[in-house]
């Protein structure tokens, strides 16, 4: 697994209970899964002679993130290297503006978008969507950075210098009067196996995920369904080979449209899964692992009712250990997930779980879930 964060060190406890050695390239001896992984090698996924070097080492290379250069990965597969997803796959998470012309040749519903290099392609495509417009960069962005909400010309002026230092475009967007924003993931085999886990609702803050309910409440069982297709339409069409997540936006009535819009992809664990660990038969790290080696894929079915997980993240209170004697002891049915990782303001540093059979006890969950995750981050102190 070329990355070292926190996604590669939950697959280590995956790897463990299958009997599969993980290798990780990690670009620091302090990475969260270096501290876990013993088969950690350093080295950047810049580096080509370093990722060559690792990926000849293993049988099958996958991924933490989507940042090693594409070109750099059909080498490898022209080698002979198993690389999982492939790099026509992995292209539509890296690059923006490639998904979305994929996506809008196969038919799947996006928002209207354009790749824009300058003012007047900006004011032509404004003069169809309206103000305001997202503008995104194309390769790079993650948890909101590279992402941002203008409502003028003006405003945007900034973002086009910056494309045009780069020879490069930004990918604009409509902005989506959502409902709410929804995640399907998905994982598919080499051979064409699929499975999917239950449609999950996430709520984002300032652009990073702060929480997770699965399933999704109130929800509709056709809607469930035509976000559960299109995530397989776009598994299959694409040929990805591993975990695939599609972030949606779910409309009400949006340009005469009932549903949901499809807002972004991503091709390794993700944060929408997180709540698998504890929650599915089959955590989507497993599954990740299963399906990269070619293995029949587990069940994704929910173990409860309702699973709710909620982000710890970073703030003035270093000493997260120590909040175990306190929420463990307060409530000894959540399962807190911390990555190693030194505490910064707003960074994703852990996660906490909590399930439950009760139909009507879904606020509860959030509740403690929040309680939790509050006291760990110091945000109280009770």
């Amino acid at each position: 697994m070329v990355g070292g964060g926190q996604l590669a060190r939950m697959t280590q406890s995956a790897a463990v209970a299958l009997g599969v050695r993980l290798a990780v390239l990690a670009e620091r001896a302090d990475d969260s899964a270096a501290h876990v992984v013993p088969s950690t090698v350093i080295g950047s996924h810049l580096d080509a002679d370093a990722v060559r070097r690792f990926a000849r080492s293993v049988d099958v290379l996958t991924f933490d993130h989507e940042h090693v250069p594409t070109d750099l990965l059909h080498e490898l597969t022209d080698e002979g290297i198993a690389v999982r997803p492939g790099p026509e796959a992995l292209v539509n998470a890296q690059d923006k503006g490639v998904m979305r012309a994929r996506l809008a040749a196969l038919g799947v519903p996006v928002p209207r978008w354009a790749l824009v290099g300058d003012t007047p392609a900006l004011e032509t495509f404004a003069a169809v969507a309206g103000w305001p417009l997202v503008l995104k960069t194309t390769r790079g962005g993650y948890d909101g950075k590279g992402v941002q909400l203008v409502a003028s010309i003006e405003e945007a002026e900034s973002w086009l210098a910056a494309a045009a230092s780069r020879d490069d475009v930004v990918l604009a967007e409509e902005a989506v009067p959502f409902r709410r924003e929804l995640a399907a993931l998905v994982a598919r085999s080499p051979s064409g196996q699929a499975a999917a886990w239950p449609v999950v609702w996430t709520l984002q803050v300032d652009g990073v995920c702060r929480e997770v309910i699965a399933p999704a409440p109130d929800l509709s069982e056709e809607l469930a369904a035509e976000a559960t297709r299109i995530a397989l339409q776009i598994a299959g069409e694409l040929g990805v080979v591993g975990v695939l997540a599609v972030e949606m936006f779910e409309v009400e009535d949006f340009r005469g449209r009932r549903g949901v819009l499809v807002n972004e992809l991503a091709m390794r664990p993700h944060n929408s899964g997180h709540w698998s660990i504890d929650g599915a038969v089959t955590s989507q790290f497993e599954q990740h692992l299963r399906a990269v080696l070619d293995l029949p894929l587990g069940d994704p079915r929910a173990r409860s009712r309702w699973c709710v997980m909620v982000n710890v993240l970073g703030g003035d209170h270093p000493d997260l250990y120590r909040s175990y004697l306190h929420v463990m002891a307060r409530d000894p049915g959540l399962k807190v997930h911390l990555y190693g990782k030194d505490v910064r303001p707003g960074r994703k540093i852990g996660h906490v779980t909590v399930y439950t059979d009760r139909v009507d006890g879904l606020e509860d969950a959030l509740a403690r879930a929040r309680h939790a995750a509050d006291f760990i981050r110091g945000v109280i102190d009770e």
